[in-house]
Order: C-alpha cells, then sequence, then structure tokens
C-alpha cells in the first residue's frame, strides 16, 4: 500500500495585522506538530510537499527535519484565496467558508470559488496522486483544511460538501494511491 497523507496544518497566531498566508504556527500549533513526529504513520514517508504559506511550510520543516527529508514548495497548493476580504472575524469567515461549500460554483464576497480551488489543487498535486509519485514510500502534503476537504472530495469521488471538512486545524487524511480509495477521513494529527 503507498499512501498519500495529507495534513493541515496546526494552531496558529492569528494577526488582523498579518496577511493571512504569512501567519506562523503558535506555540499550540507547534508542540502539536512536534506531537505528530510520534505517529507511526509518518516512518514509511519518503517525500513531503508543502504549501508556500508560512504555517504548512513551518509543519513541513518540523517533519522534514525528524526523517530528513526537505520539503518540495508548491504554491499553487495555497489554501482558498481570500485576499478579496483579507481577515474577517472568525464569524464572518465560517459564514463565508459556508457559501462557499454550499455553492462550490459561486464566489462568496470575492473568495476563489471551490471548484475553482478543487481543480488548482489536484492540478498541483496530480503527478503524487497514483504510485509513481511515491518515491520508494508514502508521501505527505502539508497544506490547508479547505483545500485539503476539495481534494479529500476529489480523491473520494464525492460532491464538494463542508461535511467532509476538518473538525479543526492539525488534522490528515490518507489515500491509498494503488487503490485508489480513501484509507481514512480527517483525525488528528496528535492522536494517540
Amino acid at each position: 500500500m503507498s499512501l498519500l497523507h495529507y495534513v493541515s496544518h496546526p494552531n496558529v497566531v492569528i494577526d488582523p495585522d498579518v496577511p493571512v498566508p504569512s501567519w506562523g504556527l503558535s506555540d499550540e500549533g507547534r508542540r502539536r506538530a512536534r506531537a505528530m513526529l510520534d505517529q507511526p504513520w509518518l516512518a514509511s514517508v519518503r517525500r513531503i510537499v508543502s504549501s508556500a504559506e508560512a504555517k504548512a511550510e513551518e509543519t513541513a520543516d518540523i517533519v522534514g527535519e525528524r526523517l530528513g527529508i526537505e520539503a518540495e514548495v508548491r504554491p499553487s497548493t495555497g489554501e482558498i484565496d481570500r485576499s478579496a476580504t483579507g481577515y474577517v472575524s472568525h464569524e464572518r469567515h465560517e459564514e463565508l467558508a459556508d457559501r462557499v461549500f454550499a455553492e462550490p460554483e459561486r464566489s462568496a464576497d470575492g473568495w476563489e470559488t471551490a471548484i475553482a480551488a478543487q481543480e488548482r489543487v489536484v492540478s498541483a498535486l496530480v503527478d503524487l496522486l497514483d504510485d509513481d509519485g511515491a518515491r520508494g514510500g508514502d508521501v505527505l502534503v502539508v497544506g490547508h483544511g479547505g483545500v485539503g476537504t476539495l481534494l479529500l472530495c476529489h480523491l473520494a469521488m464525492v460532491p464538494i460538501d463542508r461535511r467532509h471538512d476538518q473538525p479543526g486545524q492539525g488534522h490528515h487524511w490518507a489515500f491509498d494511491r494503488a487503490a485508489g480509495r480513501l484509507v481514512h477521513a480527517w483525525e488528528p494529527i496528535d492522536r494517540r
């Protein structure tokens, strides 16, 4: 079994004065990323791919340092583009995210549509979706919850729906690339 593991970055420092793609991990996020290093599934990872956003790169670097693997950065795997609104309150963010998932072909206040984001992330990772991208082991993609859910929906061949979304930051799912099936949906990265 050759797996693609998708990890969403854990907890971040929220700063309305800093562009969202530049937010880094909080102390709790770094603690959770280090706790992930104890997960047995990481031992088979031979390749790491990361979004270019600071929180994802920081997470990938923590894992890469432990495994002796340098992360490959792919900017096209970034989160759903929300730059039209910039920072919004948590409540407003959830409302807009609900709209993005409920109407995948429509923009919510200028946000990238779910369909466009899904096509972008699938295209950016297509070379990793079968055994040939393995380089002799599993692949770890470090990114974001929204596009991670859109990729999960694509691979599981289910319609885009927020009910498939991660329960919070710092979760992962796994896909068996040879069998073409989801092994498990979102689980905490630091589950014991």
